[in-house]
């Protein structure tokens, strides 16, 4: 089955972005609507706060003439101002005065102290008009304190703000409109810019598309990226130095294996070929067996030193680990080669001695490979010497050197290499796989320690340095 993808880096930034707008456009837009509305509401109560203070005026100089005198006065002064209703009642909340059917609400009248202190009182008619007023009571003249408990009268003053609802309607609509089109707009602007933000990625995917195995040379721009991605660019580019190395690696490899393969093969082949050109002796039908055997042996022995390396560079060589007496394992493996020594005239020697956690195989193949390769190249007459010691910094060095002609300098950082050659007076016999080295690396790796070489003088040395592990390590 197959899975959907998520959404891509430019989708939801741009989501992220138009809706972070939209939060800040309704927050404004609240805001913004709320002042005005305010606005609106502070020119009304200063309009109402004026009329009231003109009907207070009439009223505190006619406070016992509420008839047609009283009347005339408050039609004059509020007779023309349309949209403005005015109301008065007595004491005991008669109304004496309106000069509009206009029913001011309850709780406009009964709060009457609150309203004309605290703001207007809004509320909409049955045929939906709406009004805003404020009430206040007026006392009754030469008393000091106001209101008081039975006020001479009670003014309410309403003006109509149907035209303040129709512009508050329309204004809204406008500014939800806006910040629609607002939202919408940012959202195409983030999506632009998320797309020119991202477009360094683009690049190092472009990049990633052209590097192929015969490409891997090919390194991403580092310093054409912005800062953030630089840190990436250089992992990308870690790993592609690594992988060229690999692969470069492998190839050398390949083709190593392939030349050391085809040598015995075409000698196989040849002398199978030649043999059945024509009939032959029983005794030369074993001479060529015989012959044939020792190149299938030469096979066989660098199979299995590849499958050893192979194991080795996968991690999957895991050495025992049991306490080795190193003077006596070299010891007995001096013994061995004493007569291939003895042959050449080659004199061995052994100093120092130690206790090494390790395996005791893998150790011994080890020094057996350094020992082989000191003796293939050592001069007749010339010596062979082995060093245990302690170098107190807690790692154990072993060390096999020869004397003979110096190796250039410029080879020995290859000398591990697998099937490595540094000239015609080095080449291997039938009897050497030219892995010894490399599986001796492998295998003091395996260990946790290092080897290197060094030739001057007349003296090539290759060292081996152990850590000292704990007896209880596995």
């Amino acid at each position: 089955m197959k899975l959907s993808r998520s959404p891509s880096l430019t989708l939801r930034l741009t989501l992220l972005f138009a809706l972070a707008s939209a939060c800040v456009l309704f927050l404004l837009g609240v805001l913004i609507g709320h002042a005005v509305e305010r606005h609106f509401e502070e020119q009304d109560l200063e309009v109402l706060k004026e009329k009231m203070a003109v009907a207070r005026n009439i009223l505190e100089a006619l406070p016992d003439q509420p008839g047609d005198a009283f009347a005339d006065r408050l039609d004059a002064a509020f007779g023309g101002h349309p949209g403005l209703a005015v109301a008065v009642h007595d004491g005991s909340g008669v109304a004496v005065y309106a000069n509009t059917p206009l029913a001011f609400p309850d709780r406009l009248l009964s709060g009457s102290s609150a309203t004309a202190t605290q703001g207007p009182t809004k509320w909409t008619t049955p045929d939906g008009r709406s009004w805003r007023g404020i009430a206040m009571p007026i006392p009754r003249p030469g008393t000091n304190t106001a209101p008081v408990a039975s006020p001479a009268h009670t003014v309410a003053i309403a003006v109509d703000i149907i035209h303040h609802e129709h512009f508050m309607h329309s204004f809204r609509q406008s500014l939800w409109t806006f910040m629609g089109a607002a939202t919408v707009a940012m959202g195409l602007l983030g999506w632009f810019a998320v797309r020119r933000g991202l477009s360094p990625l683009k690049a190092i995917k472009r990049r990633a598309a052209e590097i192929t195995a015969n490409r891997l040379h090919t390194r991403l721009p580092v310093e054409s990226i912005p800062h953030e991605l630089a840190d990436l660019a250089d992992t990308l580019n870690g790993m592609l130095s690594r992988l060229e190395e690999s692969f470069q690696r492998l190839s050398n490899f390949s083709s190593d294996l392939a030349h050391e393969l085809r040598t015995p093969v075409s000698n196989l082949l040849t002398q199978t070929q030649v043999t059945l050109s024509k009939a032959r002796t029983a005794e030369d039908y074993r001479v060529v067996l015989e012959s044939n055997a020792e190149e299938f042996e030469r096979l066989s022995r660098t199979i299995s030193d590849m499958l050893f390396l192979a194991k080795s560079d996968n991690g999957q060589i895991i050495p025992n680990r049991e306490s080795i007496d190193l003077a006596n394992e070299i010891g007995n493996l001096l013994e061995f080669y004493n007569v291939l020594a003895e042959e050449k005239s080659i004199a061995l020697s052994l100093e120092g001695r130690a206790q090494l956690l390790g395996d005791r195989l893998m150790l011994r193949r080890a020094v057996g490979n350094l020992l082989a390769n000191a003796l293939r190249y050592t001069p007749e007459g010339g010596r062979v010497n082995v060093r245990i010691k302690d170098s107190g910094d807690g790692r154990t060095e072993v060390s096999v050197e020869n004397t003979g002609n110096d190796i250039p300098p410029e080879h020995l950082p290859h000398l591990f290499d697998r099937f490595y050659r540094v000239d015609g007076s080095r080449q291997r016999t039938t009897e050497n796989s030219g892995l010894g080295l490399a599986i001796t690396k492998s295998i003091v790796i395996a260990h946790a320690g290092t080897v290197d070489a060094d030739s001057s003088n007349g003296i090539t040395r290759f060292t081996m340095s152990f850590p000292d592990m704990p007896e209880t390590a596995t």
